[in-house]
């Protein structure tokens, strides 16, 4: 039985997200290592946080004529809807808020990440970004269809969009097992909003950094960070849709909830340093042609077994 709306989970929930994040950041900087030929020393793994305290002494950069309430709100944004989007996942037997719509909420939260990247590409009034929140933009029309009928596969599976039910529905077989094309796409949306991996496009080396090019200090390190939150947050909102949540055998239900989150962690950085950028423009092609069509038909195949019991 899942309890919702305990007060301790209102600070457990970002608590348990920022964890997961660092856990990437560290696990990559151990790639990291690793690839250049390095040993993989404690030094290795904490290098990233040792940048923390000085991109919070750091001068912010100074562009001519920006827009700083637009840039500033869209630097807050990326971040700040990552943590929201944790309130509807659960996490063992617990949840923040069990929402008869938790599934369109994440997927809201979500979307904000286009509002919060496009303002961070627009505010500075500088080229590179510009053309980075574009590119975000054109990243979003070729990953956010086939990610949103991933999600809807799953809320078909269980006739509901409370994602409480989606784990409850899943007794016996992973929605990952008979849906497994909607779990691909799902991962790889995820990968998408964290614009991370092969969907770094928008933050790409050719266009200066991109949303990131012209941010420093504290608007860099927030960006930053929404891009790890975001990729928390898909692992984790990835263990009740597709992995039948905390359900498993000899543990608590919070320490399988924190088992295969970790796991579904692991694999996403792996795969953002194995497959190399992909531009948008090929990305939206092999979406519309081949995912979409594809997302589609996953998501009929609940509904067709629905329908027939």
């Amino acid at each position: 039985m899942v309890e919702a709306g305990e007060w301790w989970m209102l600070l457990a929930a970002p608590a348990a997200l920022l964890g997961f994040a660092l856990v990437a950041v560290a696990g990559n900087a151990a790639l990291d290592a690793r690839s250049a030929g390095r040993s993989v020393t404690a030094t290795a793994v904490v290098r990233p946080f040792l940048a923390v305290p000085q991109a919070l002494v750091t001068q912010q950069r100074r562009m001519p004529a920006p827009d700083r309430l637009l840039w500033r709100v869209g630097v807050v944004v990326v971040p700040v809807a990552a943590v929201l989007s944790t309130l509807v996942i659960p996490f063992g037997n617990h949840v923040v808020a069990d929402l008869s719509v938790g599934v369109v909420w994440f997927n809201a939260m979500e979307v904000l990440t286009w509002a919060g990247l496009w303002l961070a590409g627009w505010g500075p009034n500088a080229a590179f970004s510009l053309v980075g929140g574009y590119r975000f933009l054109a990243q979003g029309l070729a990953y956010e269809l086939p990610l949103m009928f991933a999600l809807i596969s799953a809320a078909t599976g269980a006739q509901s969009l409370r994602v409480t039910d989606v784990v409850g529905a899943q007794h016996g077989l992973w929605y990952a097992v008979w849906m497994p094309f909607a779990f691909v796409v799902y991962l790889a949306g995820v990968l998408a909003f964290s614009f991370l991996g092969p969907f770094a496009y928008p933050a790409g080396r050719d266009i200066a950094g991109g949303v990131l090019g012209e941010t420093s200090g504290v608007d860099r390190l927030l960006l930053q960070a929404g891009r790890w939150l975001w990729l928390a947050a898909g692992a984790a909102m990835a263990v009740p849709l597709f992995l039948g949540g905390g359900a498993g055998p000899g543990l608590p239900t919070w320490a399988w909830s924190l088992i295969k989150t970790l796991l579904v962690l692991g694999l996403l950085v792996w795969v953002l340093r194995r497959m190399p950028v992909i531009r948008a423009d090929r990305y939206v092609e092999l979406a519309w042609v081949v995912l979409l069509p594809l997302s589609i038909v996953q998501a009929l195949v609940p509904a067709l077994v629905n329908l027939n019991l």
